[in-house]
């Protein structure tokens, strides 16, 4: 209670001293914080109290959250907090010695109380000159999102803020594209009943502008299209003195190098070795070019390449000794469709010949008469027996004498006439 009295009391006597004195005899003093007012949780920040006039002494007091004993008396020169806890979060202000008023106040800024909150680009990080941007922060735990801009968390300017109202995610739009809109962002989630406590930072994200100057050239050590377990290197070029290369795949940083050598031509150029080729290397790949002095600010994107690693290597390929592979299965996949397509095609040419003779013995039968035929029972004995003469002029006429046959029901299955169709097709010149 009486630390408190006595804060309140020396609040009081710096404001009713000022009055006494001369307007514009006195400043008021100013109070930063080093290294920054976003105090990770668990570090120390250095509170500084300066005027015009040497000041030295000086009183620390804290306008709200939880007041602090140890913030009581005189501080001289500086005044170190810390390691700070939720409760150092809040408002301070200093005075000077009896007759200055109070600075203005100073919000130290808690950070990493809460989980950090996730941030993404879009349409992604590398943007045109003159283009916009959307970072996104999200969170399912707060109603408030800051956006900071800086190359650490140490030293960010607060850049945004947005209140959600709910628990959505904020976009923030930045745009159009200019070399000051480009750095580091991060962005940290809040609740607005403590608004000087923010979760700890998310993820960097570096957004970075491109075309302020002439695409390299990307090409790779003995060509686009390789064997597996050969050395994949990329080499991108340039004329422009670039300090280093930038490797992308599919808006991927791989990595950057600094310029080696130049080229026979005299182009600065920088090899990126990706190791053994494997299928997992394919696909298409560009580069970039970046001064030192901007190391935010991109050249236009060298010209795509392609870049295939074709066949298997033994981990990939079947083993020839193992009993499940087949030689359906080394065949190369248009060799098998069409090994399936005969397949299927001889079957249904043996079912429809069993149907057609079928049908004929059908046919023939029925033509017969029935006293032309010959019946044996099994409850008569051998002696009854008839034979009936053969006529063979009858049975000629019979066998070739035209008979309607029933109409037959095509294959439900329409895949195999569009592979016949396709077959025939292929075998016409």
């Amino acid at each position: 209670m009486w630390p408190t009295l006595l804060s309140l009391l020396s609040f009081g006597f710096c404001v009713s001293l000022r009055i006494w004195k001369p307007v514009g005899e006195y400043e008021k003093p100013s109070l930063s914080a080093w290294p920054s007012a976003m105090v990770p949780i668990g570090q120390t920040v250095t509170l500084r109290c300066q005027s015009d006039f040497r000041l030295k002494r000086f009183r620390l007091f804290k306008s709200d959250g939880t007041s602090l004993p140890e913030l009581q008396g005189y501080h001289i020169n500086n005044f170190t907090l810390g390691p700070v806890t939720r409760k150092h979060a809040g408002s301070y202000t200093c005075c000077g010695d009896y007759w200055d008023p109070h600075s203005d106040p100073l919000q130290i800024v808690v950070t990493g109380v809460f989980t950090k909150p996730s941030i993404s680009a879009h349409p992604g990080p590398l943007v045109q000159e003159g283009r916009n941007v959307t970072l996104r922060c999200h969170s399912p735990l707060f109603d408030k999102f800051i956006l900071h801009q800086g190359n650490s968390p140490g030293h960010f300017q607060r850049h945004r803020e947005t209140f959600t109202g709910g628990h959505a995610a904020a976009d923030f739009f930045i745009g159009p594209m200019t070399s000051g809109s480009v750095g580091t962002y991060r962005c940290y989630g809040s609740l607005s009943r403590s608004p000087y406590e923010l979760s700890a930072p998310s993820d960097p994200m570096d957004i970075i502008i491109t075309g302020l100057s002439k695409k390299p050239s990307l090409s790779a050590q003995g060509g686009p299209v390789m064997k597996p377990g050969e050395s994949v290197t990329l080499i991108c070029s340039s004329k422009h003195t670039f300090d280093q290369f930038h490797l992308q795949r599919k808006g991927k940083n791989l990595g950057r190098l600094l310029a080696g050598g130049r080229d026979p031509r005299g182009a600065v150029q920088a090899a990126f070795p990706l190791g053994p080729g494997t299928p997992a290397h394919s696909g298409v790949y560009r580069c970039y070019g970046s001064f030192n002095h901007s190391p935010y600010a991109w050249s236009d994107p060298s010209d795509p390449l392609l870049l295939s690693v074709t066949g298997c290597t033994t981990s990939t390929c079947p083993s020839t000794m193992d009993p499940h592979t087949t030689e359906e299965a080394r065949l190369p996949q248009g060799h098998s469709s069409q090994l399936h397509l005969l397949l299927r095609l001889s079957v249904a040419f043996i079912y429809t010949s069993i149907l057609l003779a079928l049908l004929l013995y059908v046919a023939i039968m029925e033509g017969e008469p029935k006293e032309d035929r010959t019946l044996k029972s099994e409850d008569s004995p051998e002696e009854d027996v008839i034979y009936t003469p053969l006529d063979h002029r009858t049975l000629s006429e019979r066998l070739y004498t035209p008979t309607p046959l029933s109409p037959m029901h095509l294959s439900a299955d329409p895949s195999i006439y569009e592979e016949f169709d396709e077959i025939q097709d292929h075998a016409e010149p």
